[in-house]
């Protein structure tokens, strides 16, 4: 197939970029580095040490003999994605090229408004593009699974049978986001539903969990195609920021009484899933929703987990409960379906194997880039005008990034 991946420099798109070339698709990446700018913007480095894009492009060339496109840009600016659309053609866009942190959006009015802005617009003129230029395309979108929030009944997967006053219909599940850029994510599977609904455009949402892990079989050949591994308190994961608090004998920092619990998944199996989803595309009109994750964890239990394997490499570490500095319920009842992936083919990798070898060595092995300062949060949800410890610029113009 013929693939196009916007943000395609960014953690899940790279990693998924050099996935579907090795597996024989011809691949696009539609970037504009924003991502790498924020960090810049934050004063922050990812851990794992990043190449430039066209430094990874080449050596990925050299080793494998397949060329991956790069079409540099904005997709925010209609004519330029419309045009790269035009030139490349493709079967299916997976569609990764947004603002994807919930505590960037919750710093200030400026930077809530970019991420809105950003991903809201950049989804509306994707769905214009492919209506206009390439109408049997097959949009995969990345959703979240934040976009459900933590309901009392169980997630099912994007729609929800009900019975109401003797009547009953299939509805979106309804959805209780926890910040601006959950927020972005819930107007985008609105705006997708409806141009699948009045332009019979095929589209699947893929909503998301927690995803973890830096080495794929690609990533894994050379040192230059290594993947992000983001463990600061705005763009890094809870999972992430443990291990290197392990790595560098820190406390682990657990919100609240630690019982958030969310759905979590392998890097290796984001890009399976995400094969899967354009190899079996959506029928026309079709908007289909996905729950894409393949285990549910807790933070204590994550934590813990951590503590346990920090303490296989002889590094022994504390677990810390620090205020929680989100507007969110500590504890609660949390399950959600997920068997569509399933049933397409996906054989999942499961934390319990991959927690040492993709994700603690890591953070051991570049511990010497650890910057022990950006563990604590400092993004507070009820505070509208947040001032980082490090200096933070005001948002950029409305531009996607990476992830």
């Amino acid at each position: 197939m013929k693939i196009c991946v916007l943000g395609g420099d960014g953690y899940c798109g790279w990693a998924t970029a050099l996935y579907l070339s090795k597996r024989g698709h011809q691949v696009a990446i539609v970037d504009n580095f924003l991502r790498r700018q924020w960090d810049f913007e934050l004063g922050v480095q990812t851990l794992t040490p990043i190449q430039p894009l066209a430094d990874r492009l080449r050596v990925w060339q050299e080793l494998t003999g397949e060329a991956i496109d790069l079409f540099t840009g904005d997709v925010t600016d209609y004519e330029f994605l419309s045009s790269a659309l035009a030139a490349f053609h493709p079967d299916a866009v997976v569609h990764f090229a947004e603002q994807r942190s919930a505590p960037y959006s919750m710093i200030d009015r400026k930077h809530a408004v970019f991420t809105q802005i950003n991903n809201v617009a950049g989804t509306l003129n994707l769905l214009f593009s492919i209506k206009e230029l390439q109408p049997d395309c097959h949009l995969v979108k990345l959703g979240t699974m934040g976009e459900y929030g933590t309901p009392n009944i169980d997630i099912e997967e994007g729609y929800i049978r009900i019975e109401h006053n003797g009547r009953s219909d299939v509805v979106p599940y309804p959805k209780q986001p926890g910040s601006f850029y959950h927020l972005s994510k819930v107007h985008d599977s609105h705006n997708i539903m409806f141009a699948c609904k009045i332009w019979k455009l095929r589209a699947t949402d893929l909503n998301q969990g927690v995803v973890y892990g830096t080495v794929t079989d690609e990533t894994a050949l050379d040192e230059a195609l290594i993947n992000r591994f983001d463990y600061d308190d705005v763009f890094g994961t809870v999972l992430n920021r443990f291990c290197v608090q392990a790595a560098a004998a820190h406390p682990l920092t657990v919100y609240g009484r630690g019982g958030q619990t969310r759905g979590f998944l392998d890097i290796r199996d984001t890009v399976r899933c995400i094969e899967l989803a354009c190899l079996n595309p959506a029928n026309p009109g079709e908007c289909r929703v996905f729950n894409q994750f393949t285990e549910q964890f807790s933070v204590l239990e994550l934590a813990q987990m951590v503590q346990a394997a920090a303490g296989k490499l002889g590094v022994a570490v504390k677990v810390d409960h620090l205020p929680t500095p989100r507007v969110e319920a500590e504890e609660h009842y949390y399950n959600a379906k997920h068997s569509r992936l399933l049933d397409l083919g996906l054989r999942p990798h499961y934390l319990s194997d991959s927690l040492l070898d993709s994700l603690m060595n890591i953070a051991i092995r570049y511990q010497d880039r650890i910057n022990t300062s950006l563990f604590l949060p400092q993004v507070k949800w009820q505070n509208p005008h947040n001032t980082l410890g490090r200096t933070v610029a005001p948002a950029a113009v409305a531009t996607p990034g990476g992830d």
